[in-house]
């Protein structure tokens, strides 16, 4: 199959791609175009973006853009946001709906509801979340 996409030739203007690839028998949604590869411009914003990234990944893409901007680089958030996507990076701040319980996780019922708590040592609690431990 890397044999027939070879050759297809996508500047030839007597013969579309679409009936090259018919000729061939090539299915048209397997035929694709060379890659484009980034631009100087990009490779150096992408640079200093995971450079800022490295020291602050709490820094989304507006505080980086913020950096950018006071270096000198005419850049805007949507622009960072697709390079910083085009790299794998992302904040590691806590997002939006973070506390939303997993459905299968069972809900308690409050055992005192109802209860008439009218004096002290009447009604008692602990917590055990955090239990330190020698290592």
């Amino acid at each position: 199959m890397p044999a027939k996409r070879a050759m297809v030739e996508a500047d030839n203007l007597d013969v579309s791609v679409r009936r090259q690839c018919d000729l061939l028998g090539l299915s048209r949604s397997s035929y694709y175009r060379s890659p484009v590869f980034e631009t100087d411009e990009n490779l150096k914003l992408m640079r200093m973006i995971d450079e800022e990234y490295t020291r602050h990944p709490f820094f989304g893409s507006r505080k980086i853009r913020d950096i950018l901007l006071r270096k000198g680089y005419k850049v805007n958030r949507k622009r960072v946001q697709g390079l910083m996507g085009l790299m794998g990076l992302e904040s590691i701040a806590p997002r939006k709906r973070t506390c939303i319980p997993h459905p299968d996780h069972r809900v308690y019922p409050y055992l005192l509801r109802g209860l008439d708590i009218n004096h002290a040592d009447q009604v008692w609690c602990s917590d055990i979340t955090y239990i330190p431990l020698r290592t």
